[in-house]
């Protein structure tokens, strides 16, 4: 059934890719860094919250998660592996530097009038094996993400943009489920929980993969003309 939470997750993902574009459209590669940056930091704030969408209890954070796949594939389209992999290690030196601070940030005393702290513990306090499991999630997956869209765009060349870029998505959306589902949750729950967690966490992300495809090809178009006016 489809209901406020189906609704305005289609209509934020939609609006969340648009802007993509266009931040591409006008800020060239440097604006896909930029978006790279800004999506890892709040994805991984986005994902302390669960809800419920198609049935199913998941987390916040997939669409913007997501959306950092889109903007490597164009980043590998348009701009190359390199480019592809400078913007995958940039988001990693962000989330690890977020992390870093946020800690840094929940040591000091805080005054006496202060009502943030308990806050800002509840929402950041480090949780060490949730924490090495994003980062080294983040990391295995989006540099399988740049290999794999060039080892298929050398199969096929230029043409068949959605296979290359559903192709790699889609496995290396997978890899980044598993691999933090793994380490963040083996042996702390059963297995058929944990099968569980692991195959809806993997459903909604590939749902966005999907959806982005023609937004792949917009972005051609605009990397196209831009290559045109240069």
């Amino acid at each position: 059934m489809i209901g406020f939470n189906e609704l305005l997750w289609f209509s934020f993902a939609l609006v969340d890719l648009s802007i993509l574009l266009l931040i591409y459209r006008f800020f060239g590669k440097i604006g896909l860094y930029v978006s790279i940056v800004i999506s890892i930091i709040i994805c991984n704030i986005e994902v302390l919250k669960t809800v419920t969408l198609f049935g199913l209890t998941t987390t916040l954070g997939n669409v913007l998660y997501a959306s950092i796949f889109l903007a490597t594939d164009i980043l590998s389209e348009m701009h190359g592996k390199e480019d592809a992999r400078r913007g995958v290690i940039l988001g990693f030196v962000a989330l690890v530097l977020s992390t870093l601070y946020l800690q840094v940030a929940l040591l000091f005393i805080p005054d006496g009038s202060d009502f943030a702290q308990p806050h800002l513990e509840a929402l950041f306090g480090l949780l060490p094996r949730v924490a090495l499991a994003s980062m080294t999630a983040y990391l295995v997956s989006q540099m399988y993400d740049v290999w794999a869209f060039h080892a298929i765009r050398e199969k096929t060349g230029v043409r068949h943009l959605w296979l290359r870029n559903n192709g790699s998505t889609l496995v290396s959306q997978f890899l980044d489920s598993l691999v933090f589902c793994v380490i963040a949750f083996a042996g702390v729950y059963p297995m058929s929980v944990f099968g569980e967690i692991l195959l809806t966490t993997y459903g909604i992300k590939a749902l966005v993969a999907v959806l982005d495809t023609p937004f792949m090809y917009l972005a051609r178009r605009i990397g196209a003309n831009q290559a045109a006016l240069a």
